[in-house]
């Protein structure tokens, strides 16, 4: 069984995954769209694809598409999810899930009256610290866990400046002021991938830029927003508390690792730092770096990457783990490129099996919005001087 799929966004994120899906045997005819048409014709033209579509709108209208894989800018994803799950096609997307509670909740909802699949394509759910430590944890190897760190750490000079003036054009500082708190998956996922367990209240600082050059400066933000790193301390459910930090000006390697994470335990403990991991309890230490440490499929001087900044290459390019199980995996992806720490070869299984199956993917609507709102409410604590808020929650996925 395979089912076609229409791409949204050809930008610098989308050309990689478009690649997968059309490898992966179950998918069929592989299509994409733009707002600027130049860039969907390139994509389908360097790739192969089965065609473009003038429009999103023409894409959701055409018999052709059976499911849409949104790659757009970070704050569009939640209305064109809804689009696409009311026009009757199942959804990837990008994180962040959504930007605000109510798109959330509308999402949710859609996929709870039309039945179809979402899922979020949160990368930190096969983080090789988060996947090995979620393994521990379902064998009791912490004992009680109590308390869990998660960082993304990425610095705008490494790269991010290249990016937000790609996708953003002539006023893309009005966007680069994205508001850290508000692309919190990387950090809440990579922790709560792991411990399933949800946050139920937060308290959340931010520190407010002063590097003066427009970005992050609430004149210039199209989000109001001048905080460029937000630190966040949240409460668990069932008891505990897990804390995450966002930084967009940090004197750290984000290349070589931007997202890393602790766990703590009665029993034992995990710390990843930028180079080293750690396996710690009462009697000693054990470095399991080698176990977390994916290694590289793709050269970052791959003429596919020419258009990408040196600094986020990293990100494209990086294989599996030893601690992944790639027995699951389809055959056809066993010599192409990966990213994100070897996580986007089974993001995109992951979807693909859960349209094929009609069965839920991992990082369903229900899991995305507990990897989402946690952010969307610190981000408000943090305007409110660090005020203590509590968190919604919409329950777990049916049948879970």
């Amino acid at each position: 069984m395979t089912f076609s799929l229409g791409i949204v966004g050809a930008g610098q994120f989308s050309g990689q995954f478009a690649t997968l899906f059309q490898a992966h045997p179950g998918v069929g005819d592989v299509y994409v769209t733009d707002l600027l048409p130049e860039r969907a014709e390139q994509l389908a033209s360097a790739q192969g694809l089965a065609g473009t579509f003038p429009t999103y709108e023409a894409m959701l209208e055409s018999k052709e598409v059976d499911a849409v894989a949104i790659f757009t800018q970070r704050w569009t994803h939640g209305p064109l999810v809804l689009q696409g799950l009311n026009a009757g096609k199942h959804v990837y997307s990008a994180v962040p899930m959504a930007i605000t509670t109510e798109e959330i909740s509308a999402i949710i909802d859609a996929v709870r009256a039309t039945g179809l699949t979402y899922m979020m394509g949160e990368t930190s759910q096969y983080n090789p610290a988060t996947v090995h430590a979620r393994n521990q944890i379902a064998e009791g190897a912490f004992g009680r866990l109590f308390y869990a760190e998660g960082d993304y750490v990425h610095d705008m000079d490494l790269g991010f400046y290249e990016a937000y003036q790609y996708s953003g054009g002539e006023r893309w500082k009005e966007t680069a002021s994205y508001p850290p708190l508000l692309y919190p998956t990387h950090s809440v996922g990579g922790v709560l991938g792991a411990w399933q367990t949800h946050a139920v209240s937060v308290s959340a600082i931010g520190v407010v830029d002063d590097r003066g050059d427009g970005v992050f400066d609430k004149d210039v933000s199209q989000f109001g927003n001048d905080f460029s790193n937000a630190t966040a301390l949240f409460e668990v459910a069932g008891g505990g508390s897990f804390r995450t930090n966002e930084f967009r000006r940090v004197g750290y390697p984000s290349h070589i690792r931007e997202s890393r994470f602790r766990f703590f335990g009665t029993e034992a403990s995990m710390e990843q730092l930028a180079t080293v991991a750690l396996w710690q309890h009462k009697k000693g230490v054990k470095d399991i770096s080698e176990l977390l440490e994916p290694k590289p499929t793709m050269s970052p001087d791959d003429p596919s990457l020419q258009h990408i900044a040196p600094e986020l290459r990293a990100a494209f390019t990086s294989g599996s783990a030893p601690v992944h199980d790639r027995a699951r995996l389809p055959r056809s992806f066993d010599n192409l490129h990966n990213g994100h720490e070897g996580s986007h070869h089974f993001l995109v299984d992951d979807f693909v099996t859960a349209v094929n199956t009609r069965t839920l993917p991992t990082v369903n609507a229900w899991v995305a919005a507990r990897y989402t709102l946690p952010g969307i409410v610190a981000h408000d604590s943090a305007r409110q001087g660090g005020a203590r808020l509590e968190i919604p929650d919409f329950g777990d996925a049916p049948d879970a």
